[in-house]
């Protein structure tokens, strides 16, 4: 895979492809874990006097009320701050404005496009790759960097389209997750999967394609009571992913010694973090209880068996993990890997989330920044964006 590293930047105009699609919470930035991993592809750059041009998109744009809340500019201001240098920052994604300011631009100087995905609001040009908008944006540049690992999966104008035009290569944060994830191709065993998160339709890829080469996967979250019920375990109103039912039986008669189930729950009759629960045996729900996490038992069980593991891939927490009293055992395992130094590869998404909550993130061996694009490179699938590239 060509890096920005084997690319001539020097004075050239540099389109780089980040992902600044962080949380926003009235107009603020809740959490810039995304645009500080952008930082050091920028900083490449300006120690090279490239003229940088930066497109991200933020949210979806599908109405005119998407235009304010996810407009762009709180992070140029955000990103100014933490390169302690101007951000000049264009209103719109194409035009003479846009045109005007890189003509402008001087080495070392920095430009953030509007979100890429406000030109979703006629025709979805972003999301569906049209390709004279590629083309436009390639045209403001001599090279192309893409450094957005979470958008990947995404054949967009903003990645695929401009890589068809211009020399291309990836950024840091690319070849970082690239190379973490490649331990997985050839893992020092045991190796050991741990899946949580709400449904089994998910990650039907994902066990598909790792329950060949692990050596155990472990299952939790709401995706358990599938498989569990295609074993003929009244779950009661626990979640049920009930279109799966048949590749969670197929699942469990041809690989059984690979695939381990929680032994017990907290259950209660509400999905609510109000009301307290009591711990179950997996075959004594009731008809009016429901899981909202793995039990101590299943804790224990599931630790026995990392405790020997050499590298651990986990997506998905196993609990309700946004509601307190069902984080506990998520955030238990987390620490176990951690204190064993387990070499621990997070899937991404929500089991990110968890751990950065937990303070834990930056003591795996990589959290990745990936949500979809982790899921489809861990089912084996081509990715889009680093297809163009390649």
């Amino acid at each position: 895979m060509k890096t920005i590293k084997d690319i001539n930047i020097d004075n050239k105009k540099v389109i780089i492809r980040c992902d600044f699609n962080v949380p926003m919470k009235d107009g603020e930035i809740v959490d810039d874990t995304r645009i500080r991993g952008a930082l050091p592809t920028i900083q490449y750059c300006l120690d090279h006097n490239a003229k940088i041009i930066l497109l991200s998109h933020l949210g979806r744009v599908k109405e005119r009320e998407d235009l304010v809340k996810n407009d762009l500019a709180p992070v140029a201001e955000h990103l100014a701050k933490l390169l302690n240098q101007d951000i000049l920052f264009s209103e719109k994604t194409r035009g003479e404005e846009l045109e005007a300011i890189v003509a402008s631009l001087e080495p070392g100087d920095i430009v953030l496009v509007q979100n890429t995905r406000y030109e979703d609001l006629d025709g979805k040009k972003e999301s569906s790759n049209d390709p004279e908008l590629g083309e436009y944006w390639a045209s403001l540049g001599d090279v192309f960097i893409n450094d957005a690992f979470g958008t990947i999966h995404r054949a967009h104008a903003s990645n695929v389209g401009i890589a068809s035009h211009l020399e291309s290569g990836v950024g840091f944060l690319i070849e970082k997750e690239l190379n973490a994830l490649s331990v997985l191709e050839n893992p020092e065993r045991p190796f050991i999967v741990v899946l949580g998160g709400a449904k089994v339709a998910d990650k039907v890829g994902v066990i598909e394609n790792l329950v060949t080469k692990a050596d155990k996967i472990l299952i939790g979250g709401g995706m358990a009571f599938t498989f569990l019920k295609a074993e003929g375990v009244e779950i009661g109103k626990s979640l049920l992913d009930e279109e799966n039912l048949d590749f969670c039986r197929r699942m469990l008669e041809e690989y059984p010694d690979k695939i381990e189930l929680p032994l017990d729950f907290a259950v209660t009759n509400e999905y609510t973090d109000d009301e307290e629960y009591r711990i179950k045996k997996a075959n004594q729900i009731g008809p009016d209880e429901m899981g909202l996490d793995i039990g101590d038992d299943t804790r224990s069980y599931f630790e026995g068996i990392l405790k020997d593991a050499k590298t651990v891939i986990w997506n998905g927490p196993l609990g309700v993990y946004e509601f307190s009293k069902y984080k506990k055992n998520t955030d238990e395992i987390l620490q176990f890997l951690v204190d064993n130094n387990i070499k621990t590869i997070l899937g991404g998404g929500d089991i990110v989330a968890a751990a950065t909550t937990a303070g834990l993130d930056q003591q795996v061996y990589h959290a990745s920044t990936g949500g979809g694009a982790t899921l489809e490179y861990l089912e084996g699938k081509k990715l889009p964006g680093l297809e163009a590239i390649k």
